[in-house]
């Protein structure tokens, strides 16, 4: 359905064809326009092996009708050897019938199937980052390892092709953030490898956890866990509608119908209308700080160059007066609240400090961006900072600078004077 949205919204079909192509696993797209409910949407099917892609509920009872039929065409058989009687029993003892068994997969195959995609580096991280996601849920609900994890029904062709496609198509649109609007689960139960369970399945209630859901009422399941890790990895945050001026709607259309509610996703594409209202970006910073005064000052600056490396966002120190009057200098890291945790063990492990202090603070940014301009001894990048369309600062790339000046021995001020100029006069401000 998230496919057949981001088609209708303009992701061209030949780019998701390309990228199932790039896959090498057998398996081609249907894409065809449906009316669901009286709204006309774009669906897009799995096709693998000659068959088409089903709701899982309709793919497990056709695969326990099938099962029962093998097993009762197998009871009427004559046994003629112990081998053919052994295989039977591993059969009837497995979890899945034995056909289904080359669709098992473990992350560490699909992580090597994406990794030889023809398609771009933050598209494969993104696939198996949705990947290790739904992973990562079904381990703990299965009280394993990640690693140990099989998938019997997302690692299936149809599902690693959902993935990928929805990793590229995203990047395709071109967007700042994907924003959700709070998901109907749906209601009732549904059949999967493991037996029938209630909906939302397990891996469904794992994956969406701090994420707004509700029921409709809607005997059927209506968010799967493919779909579930999909929204956790893409989606920035969940929200009402947002604030914005519509630019174009895409339908992507489900299989089944449901009377009186049409089943469809809805992509709406557009431009935050607080746009021209002089606002600045906003995120959260996680801000360390610890103090120091008796650690080597080499030690410091090395310190500080592994904390940049391993990804703060920006690291200095301060000196200060601590108790029993000894100088000190105090340490003070920004970064993601993600990469908190890692900085701090980082501190912890490369200074003498107790103790590290950690804060969440509100920071406003400036739009930033790159753009090359060329001197005479070669092309250097301009960070240029802008606020509702308008440049409020600007400057040379440091490094590039400097690489310029040592290669070619001239003055580090004059590269920066003259990358600066031909900025200024290429009227790009």
């Amino acid at each position: 359905m998230f496919l057949g949205a981001l088609i209708d919204a303009g992701v061209p079909p030949r780019l998701l064809e390309e990228t199932v192509a790039a896959l090498n696993v057998g398996a081609r797209l249907e894409i065809v326009r449906v009316v669901r409910s009286g709204i006309s949407a774009t669906k897009v099917d799995v096709w693998v092996d000659g068959e088409k892609d089903m709701p899982r509920e309709e793919y497990w009872t056709k695969q326990e009708h099938a099962e029962h039929q093998h097993s009762h065409d197998h009871d009427g058989e004559h046994h003629h050897d112990h081998q053919h009687s052994s295989e039977s029993d591993e059969t009837r003892a497995g979890t899945l019938p034995l056909h289904l068994h080359s669709h098992n997969r473990g992350l560490t195959e699909i992580r090597e199937i994406i990794g030889k995609a023809a398609i771009s580096d933050s598209a494969k991280r993104t696939a198996v980052a949705i990947f290790e996601a739904l992973g990562t849920a079904e381990a703990k609900i299965h009280a394993t390892s990640i690693e140990k994890v099989h998938f019997h029904e997302v690692g299936a062709v149809d599902a690693m092709v959902d993935i990928v496609c929805a990793s590229v198509g995203a990047e395709a649109l071109g967007v700042d953030e994907i924003v959700c609007s709070p998901l109907n689960i749906g209601g009732g139960s549904v059949k999967c490898a493991h037996g029938t369970f209630p909906v939302p399945a397990p891996a469904t209630v794992e994956l969406l956890k701090d994420a707004p859901v509700y029921s409709s009422g809607v005997q059927a399941e209506l968010v799967t866990p493919t779909g579930a890790a999909i929204v956790k990895v893409l989606a920035k945050r969940f929200a009402s509608f947002p604030e914005m001026q519509i630019k174009k709607a895409g339908y992507g259309a489900g299989t089944r119908e449901f009377p009186g509610l049409p089943n469809v996703v809805r992509l709406t594409i557009g431009e935050s209308a607080s746009k021209s209202a002089a606002k600045t970006e906003a995120d959260t910073v996680a801000v360390l700080e610890a103090n120091l005064d008796d650690l080597n000052p080499q030690v410091f600056g090395y310190v500080m160059e592994r904390l940049l490396e391993e990804g703060a966002l920006d690291v200095f120190g301060m000196p200060v007066q601590m108790k029993k009057n000894r100088p000190g200098t105090l340490l003070t890291v920004l970064c993601k609240p993600e990469d908190a945790s890692k900085l701090s063990h980082l501190i912890f492990t490369e200074t003498t400090t107790l103790g590290v202090r950690r804060r969440d603070e509100a920071r406003e940014t400036l739009a930033r961006r790159w753009e090359n301009v060329r001197t005479r001894w070669g092309e250097v990048r301009i960070k240029i900072a802008s606020m509702n369309g308008s440049v409020t600062n600007y400057a040379p790339e440091y490094e590039d600078c400097r690489r310029i000046a040592t290669e070619h021995h001239v003055p580090l001020k004059k590269v920066m004077q003259e990358a600066s100029r031909e900025y200024t006069n290429s009227g790009r401000k």
